[in-house]
């Protein structure tokens, strides 16, 4: 529901409403994407203090992927129906508190478990954040807050990471799990003090055929279900090149410690620099715009074949470039191409999002035990042939 009750009582930009409400989201992207990428550079460390294999390592990270995407089936219709707010509050409440609990994990099954069980929690932000801005939001005010929040994504993905890296070499996986969870809890009660009620919320009713049916309505639409795969394959590549190539550079002849590896993932600002320009494109530019993202992303993978750090740094930030481009580009084609029921939409597309992060590191694990990081990336550059195929398709649909 966006912007439907009373005009006056919405938030306009520049008011002190709108920078509570805006720097309330992004302290919660950056407590939610903290949690979920703390622990992606420190997959070798897993590894090697669990005495498990690489990809069993690898789980710890996706399935907190899939059990977030699953969610967002049950979370989105939730929200609609009982309000954003407090759902995000116990959401990020429940993130700060798995997180801590991880500290006294003994054994890696457990792990495995709160990590689960995180999914869940994480999958609230996605599922209420868009929708709380437009039943707050006045139209003029909408456009930056929504980027805002995008950016509170991006810096949280890349902070996780770094302060989690940083943390593990100096004091260990647990303080890991001590320190992120600890201060994810204060940011919990700071973005209850700071977030407004949303002022034009109206309940929708909960019912299961209403659901089911706008699913069935967006899947069987042709102009999006392209855009679902899309999204769920681009992430697939984006996210496992990442998760393959700690285990690439923790090795000779780079043997990078966790610091190290999680300062290659700086490398995502270089999404943050190409989400804002994907607004430069037209909607009928949208598949030209999203096949050069995707073009990019091709090209930063062939570049991480060099054995320089420097090449290989540089490509991914080229990865980052066009992955975020694409992405950019793909929410706003679902959004504009949902002829009702827009949020069901959106959630479908995360779902296929994270779906992507969740089976990538199964299809490119074969790859990896065949040749290494060549084949990965061969495994990868595959994928993203299908994407511009879908691509292709989706140019034919306007």
């Amino acid at each position: 529901m966006t912007n439907s009750g009373n005009a006056e009582a919405l938030i306009e930009h520049g008011t002190p409403a709108y920078r509570r409400a805006c720097l309330a989201l992004v302290i919660a992207s950056l407590v939610v994407f903290a949690n979920l990428y703390a622990l992606h550079p420190l997959l070798p460390l897993i590894a090697s203090q669990y005495q498990v294999s690489v990809l069993q390592a690898g789980n710890a990270f996706t399935l907190t992927s899939l059990t977030l995407g699953l969610a967002l089936l049950i979370l989105g219709p939730l929200s609609d129906a009982i309000g954003r707010r407090a759902l995000l509050l116990a959401g990020l409440s429940a993130t700060a508190l798995l997180t801590l609990c991880m500290a006294l994990a003994d054994n890696f099954t457990t792990l495995l478990w709160l990590r689960a069980a995180l999914g869940l929690a994480l999958a609230v932000l996605p599922a209420t954040a868009v929708a709380y801005l437009g039943d707050s939001m006045s139209r003029t005010a909408l456009v930056g807050a929504v980027g805002l929040y995008i950016s509170g994504n991006t810096l949280g993905g890349a902070g996780g990471r770094l302060v989690g890296g940083l943390i593990a070499d100096h004091l260990g996986l647990q303080a890991v799990f001590i320190l992120v969870g600890g201060v994810s809890l204060g940011a919990v009660l700071l973005i209850a003090w700071l977030l407004p009620q949303p002022r034009a919320f109206c309940p929708q009713p909960l019912s299961l055929s209403n659901v089911l049916g706008n699913f069935r309505r967006h899947l069987g639409n042709s102009a999006l279900w392209p855009a679902f795969l899309l999204g769920g394959l681009n992430f697939l590549v984006f996210i496992n090149l990442y998760t393959y190539l700690t285990f690439r550079l923790s090795a000779p002849p780079w043997a990078l410690g966790a610091t190290a590896l999680g300062l290659l993932f700086l490398t995502y600002l270089g999404g943050t620099f190409s989400a804002m320009l994907s607004g430069r494109f037209g909607m009928r530019q949208i598949p030209k715009g999203m096949a050069i993202g995707v073009l990019i992303l091709l090209l930063g993978s062939l570049l991480t074949l060099a054995d320089q750090l420097g090449l290989i740094v540089l490509g991914l930030l080229a990865n980052s470039f066009g992955f975020f481009l694409t992405h950019s580009l793909a929410n706003t084609w679902v959004n504009q191409h949902a002829e009702s029921a827009k949020a069901s939409a959106t959630s479908l597309y995360s779902v296929c999002y994270y779906l992507g992060a969740a089976i990538g590191i199964f299809y490119l694990e074969p790859f990896w035990r065949l040749g290494g990081w060549l084949w990965v990336v061969i495994g990868g550059l595959l994928v993203l042939l299908v994407n511009l195929i879908l691509i292709a398709y989706l140019y034919r649909q306007q």
